[in-house]
């Protein structure tokens, strides 16, 4: 039974609670104020006075709550005063429309509770709908109120993330604060990036990362698999170039499966045409050769239509495997860039430009024109493409795909642009900035293990290039930020060891994504929730 004990004027400072009489099994919540009956009436002057004659008033009166600590952190919650929720025998997850299946049946087995499907909520009851929100598709509304949670979202991603702020909040026995929750995230991509080519990652790891990265509200999970040291996935087309150790097309399926579950966007990357070691030593006649006949590491020859005709038959191939909306066409580091004369060192190169795009044509556009070619056939699978940063070239006679993204990680190239060159001729930024979110195994060259501290201080998406930000009217082209782990020295740590040492960098990274506010607690205090939540 309850029974309204006093309304606070809007805006006080103090007000009246809810009071609720006794009743079997409801324990008071953290904070509740028990008053004793000597205490529970007050004289006209509003001070305390005894009453002995008067009958005990077993009133419970509740604090207000407090907002959701969780990571990322929510980014508007209404308090109110209430007991909040917490999983209880006999509590059921329930849903208004039948495509939250998925949905509800996961959170009622993270929290031990009954999946009732398409039926009434009750007390005690969580409740996942569907609404006409116009926040935006991963956006969502958490209530706690009655002793019920509801979430209700556009889309069910959004529905998705409101179940892991509600998970969070119980983990441990926690409670969920009573009031509500608006929330949604700031930058529409959210990604870790895997270099599974340098070093094979099991696929049990993989899919450890995958549930770490859905908890986390993470969208995207990049897979590097091909590069010199390895080719990491089966192919149907091309099975000669496959690396030993690899995943087999089951493993990955139950990858994307699972990632599609946890609203995961899986991201392939056949990076070319540099970057090909492995493809190459499976077809030794592509490589690239320069005029005296020395071999060029990694880079196949693009005068040649059969290098084309290979990575074609791939990303045919792999387009079938992976469904997600994005592709990642690689185009970095091709090595005949990076010698001072391409024209006079690879003669083949420049003639093939000249006879492709003119007499004034460069090895520089004779890449511009490979790297438009594949983004032409990733298109055709209904795929947006995206290249890193120095796979761009200034000027030329060809111009890269407009609707190529640019991955922008470095500005170490030769010829290398600042971002706000792309950014002021409209293209549209995903952030990889090797200074914060490159974690290189082994550390080699200038690279250091980033840290959480570090990226949650200093980092923010408009730093795009070293540590400072690009002007803020570019905000709506920079898409969000990917944290990458690449293997140079595959060696150097395991996989567990892998896995421990981005822990706090993906939660720094995501919170900066999620939230754009300065965040409100110290180092500290974020790292001690992280510990927490586990």
């Amino acid at each position: 039974m309850v029974a309204v004990a006093g309304v606070a004027a809007a805006g006080a400072a103090t007000a009246v609670a809810v009071a609720v009489w006794p009743s079997g099994g409801d324990g008071a919540p953290a904070g509740a104020r028990v008053p004793s009956a000597a205490t529970s009436a007050t004289s006209p002057a509003g001070s305390p006075k005894a009453t002995p004659s008067s009958p005990p008033s077993p009133t419970r009166t509740y604090p207000l709550s407090r907002t959701p600590r969780t990571i990322p952190a929510v980014r508007q919650h209404t308090p109110a005063r209430g007991p909040g929720w917490r999983p209880a025998a006999g509590a059921r997850v329930v849903v208004d429309d039948a495509s939250l299946a998925d949905e509800g049946r996961l959170l009622a087995g993270e929290l031990k509770l009954t999946y009732a499907g398409q039926t009434d909520a009750r007390d005690g009851d969580v409740e996942l709908g569907l609404d006409n929100g116009t926040a935006g598709p991963e956006s969502y509304t958490l209530t706690v109120k009655n002793r019920r949670v509801t979430i209700t979202a556009p889309d069910d991603a959004g529905v998705f993330y409101g179940t892991r702020t509600l998970k969070q909040e119980v983990h441990g026995g926690g409670t969920a604060s009573e009031g509500v929750v608006h929330d949604r995230p700031a930058k529409p991509q959210r990604g870790f990036m895997l270099d599974i080519a340098r070093k094979h990652f099991t696929a049990g790891w993989i899919e450890d990362r995958v549930r770490e990265l859905g908890d986390l509200k993470f969208n995207q999970l990049g897979l590097h698999f091909s590069d010199d040291q390895g080719f990491r996935i089966q192919s149907d087309t091309h099975p000669e170039i496959v690396s030993q150790v690899h995943l087999s097309k089951a493993e990955v399926r139950r990858i994307i499966a699972l990632a599609a579950a946890r609203h995961i966007t899986v991201v392939p990357e056949i990076d070319s045409p540099g970057h090909l070691g492995a493809v190459i030593a499976a077809h030794p006649d592509l490589q690239l050769r320069n005029v005296s006949g020395v071999a060029t590491r990694g880079a196949v020859d693009i005068s040649k239509p059969a290098a084309a005709d290979l990575i074609d038959d791939l990303l045919d191939e792999y387009a079938q495997l992976f469904p997600g909306a994005y592709w990642h066409l690689g185009g970095d580091e091709y090595q005949a860039l990076t010698v001072s004369n391409p024209q006079a060192s690879f003669p083949q190169l420049a003639t093939a430009a000249k006879n492709a795009y003119g007499s004034g044509a460069t090895v520089a556009d004779l890449a511009t024109g490979w790297l438009n070619d594949r983004a032409e056939v990733v298109r055709g699978h209904d795929r947006t493409p995206r290249a890193w940063n120095d796979g761009f070239f200034r000027g030329g006679t060809v111009q890269a795909d407009g609707a190529l993204q640019v991955a922008y990680w470095t500005g170490k190239e030769i010829g290398a642009r600042q971002p706000v060159e792309y950014l002021s001729a409209g293209r549209k930024l995903i952030n990889y900035n090797d200074e914060f979110l490159y974690y290189v195994l082994g550390q080699p060259q200038t690279f250091v293990y980033p840290t959480g501290q570090r990226i949650y201080e200093q980092w923010t998406p408009l730093v795009l290039r070293g540590t400072a930000a690009v002007p803020a009217k570019y905000d709506a082209q920079i898409l969000g930020g990917t944290f990458a782990v690449w293997c140079d020295l595959s060696g150097a740590q395991t996989q567990d060891q892998v896995a421990a040492g981005i822990r706090m960098p993906l939660r720094a990274t995501v919170q900066k994504l999620w939230d754009p506010r300065r965040p409100a607690m110290s180092w500290a205090d974020f790292r001690g929730l992280a510990d927490l939540l586990g």
